[in-house]
């Protein structure tokens, strides 16, 4: 795998994070480099004593401000730790959210806007395919919000609060949730196809202890859950396809939910472009470049160009947003497997970070093979099987 694509990404200068916050970023940064594996255990075990006190402003500021992608990860990775349930006697109340990637599109010649109110009409039916085909460890004990919610609603400024969920029963849930967890409908926009993210949150009860999210992968439930899914959200003449992933808590939920939003997003972007150029002037070439990007969160994203020096116009982009805790060789290794798999063979990594912006057309800067220059081509490495 190329690694000499760069990480167009900018984290905050430490002197402007919070002082509490600045005081874990320290205190990861010197886990990470510690000697001993016991050093960097009890630095562990600090860090995740104070991310559990913090409040939902206070928790959001540790993320928010943090130095650098590893720092980010090693606190992600504390904090999944340090949520536990809820504890009555030997009980426990477990809150978890079943990440949904939608894909929707009008099927109509009406291209007036649909609005898809993201309400479940029978959350009852999704229980029961999850308790049929044992899924959360068998567990008989849960209940499913009837509201899919975005991710913003159960992220980390909100996670304290939530926490309050895992004191409730299976039985008052729903009623809880209507007030903390209101629904994110999804907009229809036309005819092309659009990728949305929402969540089914749910709790259950278990032993102290039970481990009812071990498996992240998505078991034979996975195809009666989405079908179900589907009857209840889709409208008429409206195309939906619902691809749920696997229950998790709600820390990791949101990161795997996000990241399956964009792959499912650079999936649909190849298939379609692909389309369109095999029914034309045949295979394309792939370039793959990171560039600053003034409109991203972290600042910076990788970009996928697909286009042939038969048909100058025709070329595709497509702009893959990097969040703060991903390795940027990760988010490349998915887009060269996935052009890969689509059986493109002309596959090039650009060296470095670039422009946001085409500096003669002010529009999103792309590359295409065929232009390179000769000293921009030196930094080109093309990827082979």
């Amino acid at each position: 795998m190329p690694a000499a694509i760069g990480d167009p990404r900018e984290f905050c200068d430490p002197a402007d994070a919070p002082r509490e916050a600045a005081l874990l970023h320290a205190q990861a940064a010197a886990s990470l480099a510690g000697v001993t594996g016991q050093e960097s255990a009890a630095l562990d075990q600090e860090i995740g004593a104070a991310l559990r006190s913090l409040d939902g402003g206070e928790l959001a500021a540790v993320f928010a401000f943090a130095p650098s992608s590893a720092v980010y990860r090693h606190l992600w990775r504390l904090l999944v730790q340090v949520s536990p349930g809820a504890y009555a006697n030997d009980l426990a109340g477990i809150t978890f959210a079943l990440p949904v990637v939608i894909v929707v599109a009008s099927e109509g010649s009406d291209t007036a806007l649909v609005t898809l109110p993201a309400v479940l009409s029978d959350p009852a039916a999704l229980e029961a395919v999850l308790r049929e085909q044992g899924a959360l460890g068998g567990n008989q004990t849960f209940a499913l919000a009837n509201a899919l919610v975005a991710a913003e609603t159960i992220d980390l400024s909100r996670l304290p609060d939530l926490r309050a969920l895992q004191a409730s029963s299976p039985s008052t849930l729903r009623p809880v949730l209507a007030d903390l967890l209101p629904p994110a409908p999804i907009r229809v926009t036309g005819r092309l196809e659009t990728v949305h993210l929402r969540f089914i949150v749910g709790c259950a009860i278990a032993a102290a202890g039970a481990n009812l999210l071990r498996d992240t992968r998505v078991g034979s439930w996975g195809t009666p859950f989405a079908q179900s899914l589907t009857c209840q959200l889709r409208p008429p003449s409206v195309s939906l396809l619902a691809l749920p992933r696997a229950p998790q808590s709600l820390v990791p939920a949101v990161q795997q939910g996000r990241t399956a939003q964009r792959e499912v997003s650079a999936q649909l972007f190849v298939s379609n472009a692909l389309r369109k150029f095999r029914a034309s002037v045949g295979e394309p070439t792939a370039v793959i470049s990171a560039h600053c990007a003034a409109g991203v969160a972290t600042g910076g994203e990788l970009r996928l160009s697909l286009s042939s020096p038969f048909a100058a116009r025709a070329a595709e982009g497509f702009r893959c947003a990097l969040l703060p805790g991903d390795r940027v060789a990760d988010v490349l290794a998915m887009l060269v497997d996935l052009v890969r798999d689509c059986r493109i063979d002309d596959v090039r990594v650009l060296a470095g970070v670039h422009a946001d912006r085409d500096p003669a057309t002010g529009a999103p800067l792309l590359f295409k093979a065929e232009n390179l220059a000769d000293a921009t081509a030196a930094s080109v490495q093309q990827v082979s099987r």
